[in-house]
């Protein structure tokens, strides 16, 4: 605890704990809420100041109905009060993975990804901006457009870590927006997700890793890993990976939670020893 402790620099820390929590959501809202907050009482426990829960981690829906009775409005209800309680009795800043939140089309809900500082004060939001339409063969077609409200912009905020951007599970094989966020100032990026196992197995490891090798940034991507009560396996594998790229902890499958030491000074020693994100052309 003594190092993630170190003296503050311009009200920014140096060095952190942050933590990615691995859930099995299903379609009890209740009790996922509840799994979560005691992941980030688990999480707080092992020194974490920063926790990133998973896509979906309050209802892994199984219809469209499902999904449209539990969205809420923006800024609230239920979900978002339990996570900013729990963010206000931990001390400890949450990226609230995603919730379904009203859009402009009543049939339809954004993938709200928020996030709340250690005082439960709403501190950002992003909405996905890129949805999951694909077709991997039988049992596995996805059409996220169908009932989710893309987002427009992507969000980077300034936390007592460093500058924070924020990703959702598709999101990830897009390195323009992962760009958009170094140029906006990301030194650690946060990725819920839901990655299918066909996907995680072939992509998830080489993508999480080459997206904090070419931003020369952390990457805490907390993932659902396991078999849910809707019928879909997600392929779990939650990991926190350095600006060099390398795993500093891994969740192959199962719930459960990883820990790892930000060191913000080493995002900057990486980023001035191999200085490719100022070497851009295009």
């Amino acid at each position: 605890m003594e190092q993630a402790k170190r003296t503050e620099e311009n009200g920014q820390g140096l060095s952190a704990v942050f933590a990615a929590v691995q859930m099995c959501s299903g379609g009890d809202v209740a009790a996922n809420v509840a799994a979560a907050c005691a992941a980030l009482q688990e999480a707080h426990a092992r020194g974490a100041r920063l926790a990133v829960l998973p896509e979906n981690f309050a209802l892994m829906a199984d219809s469209r109905e499902q999904r449209l009775r539990h969205a809420e409005t923006d800024g609230s209800g239920p979900i978002q009060e339990a996570i900013a309680r729990s963010c206000r009795d931990l001390s400890m800043w949450v990226v609230a993975g995603t919730i379904p939140v009203h859009g402009r089309d009543p049939a339809k809900v954004r993938s709200a990804c928020l996030v709340f500082n250690d005082q439960g004060e709403r501190a950002a939001r992003y909405d996905k901006i890129h949805l999951f339409d694909v077709d991997l063969g039988p049992g596995e077609r996805y059409a996220e457009s169908e009932a989710f409200e893309a987002g427009e912009a992507p969000v980077v905020l300034d936390t007592p870590f460093g500058r924070l951007g924020l990703a959702i599970c598709y999101d990830l094989r897009f390195p323009e927006l992962f760009r958009a966020l170094l140029t906006e100032g990301a030194e650690v990026v946060a990725l819920p997700a839901a990655f299918t196992v066909p996907t995680g197995e072939a992509h998830w490891q080489t993508l999480v890793r080459a997206r904090a090798i070419e931003n020369s940034c952390y990457v805490v991507a907390a993932a659902q890993g396991g078999r849910h009560d809707n019928g879909r396996t997600t392929y779990g594998h939650s990991m926190i990976v350095d600006a060099w790229g390398r795993v500093l902890a891994l969740q192959a499958s199962g719930r459960g939670i990883v820990t790892a030491q930000f060191d913000r000074e080493s995002v900057a020693d990486v980023r001035r020893r191999l200085p490719s994100v100022t070497h851009r052309r295009l």
